[in-house]
């Protein structure tokens, strides 16, 4: 109990650091390339620097290599606090990376200067993902300064590249790096949650992004009998995948919402210029997310049932890649992580938790699938990628007390 009101008193007086390291991180904008950005280089030496001003000292960096951006790598960064017990470790994983602040004129600020209203910080990825990067960093420092050692060994981790797909981030650290998590480790990523705490995410459905693209012959408007309609073969295409998908993948879990599996045709790209040509090739887009109980080779394996008839009816080829493509498995809901985490948010925010699943993906995803515990947690108003983006002191506060008894095993 002296431990913890110290750390929590800590914690309390900490409302200028924050704003002082979210001003800083946000003066810094750290846009992955494949969005027009530099990349986070600048940002995690800001951020390296500070930790290690700060008392942080034991840093390592892991640059994955990215010609396009600023000095041709895409930097993640770990910091480590020695704790009692080294067997298992307890991570908090961050991004560094933020996504454009979009149109400039819904803003009522510069998005890259914080500002402070009612207990809010104002600007370009203060929630998304700097709210959690400030609690993990603020809760480390109060065992710093407070002189405690926290049960587990504690590791704070910056990666990069999470907006865009993790392939300089996570993902590339659990290829080259495959020896940096231990199967005990506990991960908690503060990315993701509800205004009220409530909800540990420990399960994602699969993920399939698909691009088909149909053939046919381009011919005038008026002689179809002259061409193939590509665009009315992959419209035909869209319509199936949509309704028999769903069919053949019926299930419903309650762990997501919604509790089914979705195939949604998405983007669609333009084929002929003008209306009196009948297209010879037509592009779509579909986004695909799977209940964890099907794998996605059964679902490839109807897309390619349902693609063989289509070509064959119509007389058309058609070919299709994934763009992206992520199975997902579940965190058991009574594992250690999940039971401490429950426990420290009830003690600080007085709610009980539910575990639930989601459709979107996440950066815990690739840890899940190498067997290792991990659950997307904060209190979070869920600004992300808004204008006028902003975080609460408050949660940030609060957030980093859970942590920090998450830290020591309580």
């Amino acid at each position: 109990m002296e431990e913890k009101t110290k750390l929590f008193t800590y914690i309390d007086n900490a409302a200028a650091l924050i704003k002082e390291l979210e001003t800083e991180l946000t003066r810094r904008p750290a846009i992955a390339p494949d969005s027009g950005g530099e990349g986070e280089l600048d940002k995690c030496a800001f951020l390296a620097d500070w930790l290690t001003r700060k008392g942080i000292t034991r840093l390592e960096r892991y640059d994955a290599p990215d010609s396009r951006a600023k000095g041709g790598v895409r930097p993640n960064l770990l910091a480590t606090i020695a704790g009692k017990d080294d067997s298992k470790r307890v991570w908090i994983m961050s991004h560094l990376d933020v996504v454009p602040p979009g149109e400039a004129s819904l803003w009522d600020s510069d998005p890259w200067v914080v500002i402070e209203r009612e207990g809010k910080l104002i600007g370009r990825g203060v929630e998304d993902n700097q709210q959690g990067l400030c609690s993990s960093v603020v809760a480390a420092l109060a065992l710093l300064n407070e002189g405690v050692t926290p049960q587990y060994t504690v590791k704070l981790l910056f990666v990069a590249d999470e907006e865009v797909g993790s392939h300089y981030g996570i993902r590339w650290l659990l290829e080259q790096h495959n020896d940096l998590f231990n199967k005990d480790d506990m991960v908690l990523v503060p990315d993701g949650g509800d205004a009220k705490g409530e909800t540990i995410e420990i399960a994602e459905k699969n993920l399939l992004w698909a691009r088909f693209v149909t053939k046919g012959a381009q011919t005038h408007g008026s002689r179809p009998d002259q061409g193939i309609n590509a665009f009315l073969a992959g419209a035909e295409l869209a319509v199936s995948l949509h309704e028999e998908l769903s069919r053949a993948f019926p299930d419903h879990d309650p762990l997501f919402e919604p509790d089914y599996s979705t195939f949604q045709p998405t983007k669609k790209e333009a084929n002929v210029p003008n209306i009196n040509t009948i297209p010879g090739e037509d592009v779509f887009c579909m986004d695909m997310r799977i209940l964890p109980r099907y794998p996605l080779k059964t679902v490839l394996a109807e897309i390619d049932r349902i693609k063989a008839r289509i070509e064959a009816k119509h007389g058309v080829s058609i070919a299709y890649t994934t763009p992206q493509s992520m199975e997902s498995q579940p965190t058991p809901p009574d594992t250690e992580l999940v039971c401490r985490l429950s426990h420290a948010i009830k003690a600080v925010y007085g709610v009980d938790t539910r575990a639930i699943g989601i459709g979107g993906g996440t950066v815990a995803a690739p840890l899940r699938n190498k067997g290792i515990a991990a659950v997307v947690w904060a209190r979070i108003n869920e600004s992300a990628h808004q204008p006028n983006e902003y975080a609460l002191i408050s949660n940030i506060m609060g957030d980093a007390k859970v942590m920090t008894l998450l830290m020591l095993g309580v």
